[in-house]
């Protein structure tokens, strides 16, 4: 099941940023600027946030495969849709559907494996499944850099409708009473406990940086290194699955600490977080184009996703089990319209006054941010954690019981 929805993950993002290598492309056959292939992304994102909530709200009440199954689906036809794009207005649109189709993946997808797999091994499971989007959004740019967009949303669309389809041979394991789940319950059990709102901060904050690297890597590549689009996108592919690694590195060793100490699934993040600015800060705002600049972009990729994992696993531990889609969707909807919206647009308005490389060492900067608020979130935790396991108890021990 796991392998499945990371593969489903990984046509998600490819599908999300395969735009990203035609962007110079796009650039000169449409005439457009930094702000409005910016917004190409963002407003992908922004579709996301604003269905993701009321999607995992319906998802918490039925099937989650199923819905899943239904949003592969949706989102693939409307990927395709969008190779028969004859100008930005229209491709602009078109992303806005794939961005409505996606809506709901990622919540379902959090919550039908926080439902198989143990607290305990959460955070690393979760990051394993997350890891899967640096990786899609390597397919996905090497694949337009080298197809071409049009063809590459061709491509994309056939394995994810066969890996939609798939998805509806897994056995949903629900444990909960459907009637429970609601948005308004799950908000506010996240808005009561001070680590998820931490989590949520930190975890928003380092995906602005992660949004703007991802989307402006390559075209920063092409100028700084004298590459073809079919280069940057292989030498920015290489920070991407550095991200991937990151991802999945931070999530196994916060699990494995939080064992020992609770408060670790968040204080192994904030560290990351601080090392993300350390790093990329200087990569882009004081070392020159070369193999130490590129030595601390991959050292830097690696730590800008490392919340994720633990972020999610975090938000999950601290709501009722039967708000478990719900409460994700709200982490969802905070990291789309207030982190991976912000990111690309945010460095686009920042390049078109001060230029790009400003533009990235800025907003690098925001991980110091993200540190302080992964470390506050961290001191609540244990008791956030704990309260929520006395609560669900006594419902997880009827629903047993009736079974």
């Amino acid at each position: 099941m796991l392998g499945l929805l990371f593969a489903l993950m990984m046509v998600d993002f490819a599908d999300r940023q395969l735009l990203v290598g035609a962007f110079p492309g796009l650039r000169r056959e449409w005439g457009l600027s930094e702000t409005e292939l910016g917004a190409l992304v963002s407003v992908l994102t922004l579709a996301v946030g604003l269905a993701a909530m009321p999607v995992a709200a319906w998802v918490d009440r039925r099937s989650k495969a199923r819905t899943i199954a239904l949003m592969g689906v949706v989102w693939s036809v409307a990927a395709a849709a969008s190779g028969y794009a004859q100008g930005y207005v229209q491709l602009l649109v078109a992303r806005i559907g794939v961005g409505a189709g996606e809506a709901g993946y990622g919540p379902a997808g959090g919550a039908l494996l926080a439902a198989r797999f143990p607290g305990p091994r959460r955070a690393t499971v979760l990051g394993g499944f997350y890891s899967a989007g640096p990786l899609g959004a390597v397919l996905g740019t090497a694949l337009a850099a080298e197809w071409g967009w049009r063809w590459t949303v061709g491509i994309l669309a056939l394995p994810g409708l066969v890996l939609a389809l798939a998805v509806l041979r897994v056995r949903d394991r629900p444990t909960v009473r459907p009637e429970r789940s609601a948005v308004r319950p799950a908000a506010l059990a996240l808005l009561r406990a001070r680590s998820a709102a931490g989590a949520i901060i930190g975890a928003v904050l380092l995906l602005v940086v992660a949004s703007a690297l991802y989307t402006w890597l390559p075209t920063y590549l092409q100028g700084a290194y004298h590459l073809g689009p079919s280069g940057a996108s292989l030498l920015a592919a290489g920070v991407l699955v550095a991200g991937a690694a990151g991802t999945t590195g931070t999530a196994v060793a916060a699990d494995h600490l939080t064992r020992r100490d609770p408060r670790m699934r968040l204080r192994v993040p904030a560290v990351t977080a601080l090392a993300t600015a350390g790093l990329l800060g200087p990569a882009f705002g004081l070392v020159p184009p070369g193999a130490a600049q590129l030595v601390l972009l991959l050292a830097g990729a690696a730590m800008m996703t490392s919340a994720i994992g633990p972020v999610a696993a975090v938000v999950i531990d601290v709501v009722h089990p039967a708000q478990r889609a719900t409460a994700t969707s709200v982490l969802v909807v905070a990291q789309n319209l207030l982190g991976l919206t912000i990111g690309p647009v945010l460095v686009g308005v920042l390049a078109d006054r001060l230029g790009l490389v400003p533009a990235l060492a800025l907003v690098s900067l925001l991980g110091l941010v993200a540190a302080g608020a992964l470390w506050l979130g961290a001191r609540a935790y244990p008791d956030d954690r704990a309260g929520q396991t006395l609560r669900a108890a006594p419902t997880a021990t009827s629903t047993t019981g009736r079974r």
